[in-house]
């Protein structure tokens, strides 16, 4: 199979005879078809199509030289990863966070203990500056919320389950943000201080704007509502961009936002939305993959990163499973499969340690050893929920998705929230 792609993508390069070549626009038309297409065909194999994507890139780029500095694939790829943070942020609820506060802050004050020992150990191990340190912490530790809610229904888990893994992926990852960009912009109290300013102010600005979309333009240009929140989220995301805290901030803070602007405007954050932005994130997050494999260095697989990768896994998958699963069973009564089947779709890394990878490589010059190692622990931690599950692999559009599975009741309502775990 792969050798069947790599045979097409020489003919993008002009590497067979002339007459052969393919024009420009039959060559993305074939890498649509590689992206698209054939990781379905894998996806018997439950190897989810992302990390497909990610190894064509990586055949196309350091392998063969191809698709490198591509600006279509990297604008397609700003808008893969635009969209998927625009999902998780729309799928935030305020209420449903809160109802199960107590629970989800003895969740977030474990994963911020494990973050400041993760980063103890690593300035010690592997003698990094604080900063970098926590970024790699944040790599290994952060689930990647976007690409876990999308996949989720393909899991088959029960709905209470479903709801606890929502949740927590959610509150660990508004956390995560948080500590990234504080990492990020500590480089100087003035330049906190203004950088936080001006996340604030697009904070503000963000619901007079759908307000003035909804006065203005919506009574005029009926159906717009997608068009208008994708570009406002790839505008805030490119905004964050600027500020030094990468495009995901600013695509989830939209989303955060539309879901809050509900009830003024019930299109920007309905059901029909969510499916619009994850039908569009299906088609362009393989893009995002298959450029940061295009993106990889030949060295930056080596034995010692792939070693090193092998020793985040060996020691961060059990890490992270137990501290979710005991702390999920003993504190809901929840059965120890119950607790277990909560922890493991949470492993998923892999947008998220790319992306903290990126920005270690461009702004602390980590060594190409770590940047391989935190590749190799993306795609392992990607790979082990449908293998521990036995489910079909985690996976954008995956095949007979149920529909979208409804919160459990919060505690306040008629039945505490640890018998609904063991629902089946």
């Amino acid at each position: 199979m792969v050798a069947a792609v790599a045979s097409g993508v020489l003919l993008l390069d002009g590497l067979l005879p002339p007459d052969l070549t393919l024009s420009v626009e039959a060559s993305y038309l074939v890498l649509l078809f590689a992206l698209l297409i054939l990781p379905k065909v894998l996806q018997r194999y439950r190897i989810p199509s992302a990390v497909t994507a990610f190894c064509f890139g990586a055949i196309a780029g350091p392998g063969l030289g191809l698709f490198h500095h591509d600006p279509t694939i990297a604008l397609f790829a700003t808008l893969g990863i635009s969209a998927l943070f625009l999902f998780a942020g729309l799928e935030v609820n305020g209420s449903e966070l809160r109802g199960e506060a107590r629970v989800l802050g003895e969740h977030l004050a474990l994963r911020l203990a494990a973050l400041t020992a993760s980063t103890w150990l690593l300035m010690r191990a592997v003698e990094l500056e604080w900063r970098a340190a926590a970024l790699v912490a944040l790599a290994l530790l952060t689930p990647s919320t976007g690409f876990i809610l999308d996949s989720l229904p393909a899991l088959r888990l029960a709905p209470g389950e479903a709801f606890w893994v929502r949740a927590k992926a959610i509150g660990t990852e508004i956390m995560a943000l948080a500590v990234l960009f504080v990492v990020l912009k500590s480089g100087s109290v003035k330049t906190l201080t203004l950088s936080a300013l001006a996340l604030l102010a697009l904070v503000v600005a963000l619901p007079l704007v759908f307000r003035a979309f909804a006065r203005f333009i919506v009574p005029h240009a009926p159906k717009t509502e997608f068009a208008f929140l994708l570009m406002v989220a790839v505008l805030c995301a490119l905004a964050t961009r600027e500020l030094g805290v990468y495009y995901l901030v600013g695509a989830f803070l939209v989303g955060v936002a539309a879901q809050r602007f509900r009830r003024q405007l019930p299109a920007l954050a309905s059901e029909q939305m969510l499916h619009a932005v994850e039908s569009f994130a299906s088609i362009s997050v393989p893009f995002y993959f298959f450029h940061a494999g295009a993106e990889l260095q030949p060295g930056d697989f080596t034995w010692p990163a792939l070693g090193l990768g092998l020793v985040f896994l060996a020691i961060g998958v059990p890490v992270r499973l137990a501290s979710v699963a005991v702390h999920h069973r003993f504190r809901l009564a929840a059965a120890q499969q119950d607790a277990l089947r909560i922890a493991v779709p949470l492993l998923p890394t892999l947008v998220f340690t790319l992306v903290l990878a990126g920005i270690l490589r461009e702004r602390f010059g980590i060594s190409p050893t770590l940047f391989g190692a935190l590749v190799v622990y993306a795609l392992g931690t990607t790979l082990l929920p449908a293998l521990i599950l036995k489910s079909p692999p985690m996976d954008f559009d995956s095949p007979e998705v149920p529909p979208l599975l409804e919160p459990l009741p919060l505690a306040a309502e008629s039945e505490p929230s640890g018998h609904s775990l063991n629902a089946s």
